[in-house]
């Protein structure tokens, strides 16, 4: 992998978008509330990014294997929440 100018680039905007969603784990794991969090769309997210972490892979980019693999783990994190704390709310 080679990093260029514009690689750091790509990891500084992953970062800025990545990080986008620790506030909602945050409050989500604070809060056990998802009512308002979309089952279907973060579905629909963790799947784009599973596909752009493949897609980083196939083409040996840092910016996107790191970045979408920590997206996918937070993303990931909040559909786990929506599941666990939506059966709770539903007992």
């Amino acid at each position: 992998m080679n990093i260029t100018p514009i690689e750091i680039i790509g990891l500084i905007a992953g970062f800025c978008t990545t990080f986008s969603f620790l506030p909602q784990v945050v409050r989500t794991w604070r809060t056990k509330s998802v009512d308002d969090i979309s089952l279907r769309m973060y579905l629909l997210l963790c799947f784009g990014i599973l596909l752009w972490l493949y897609y980083g892979i196939s083409m040996q980019s840092l910016a996107l294997i790191l970045t979408n693999g920590v997206s996918l783990v937070l993303t990931f994190t909040i559909l786990v929440m929506k599941v666990l704390y939506g059966k709770r709310a539903r007992q």
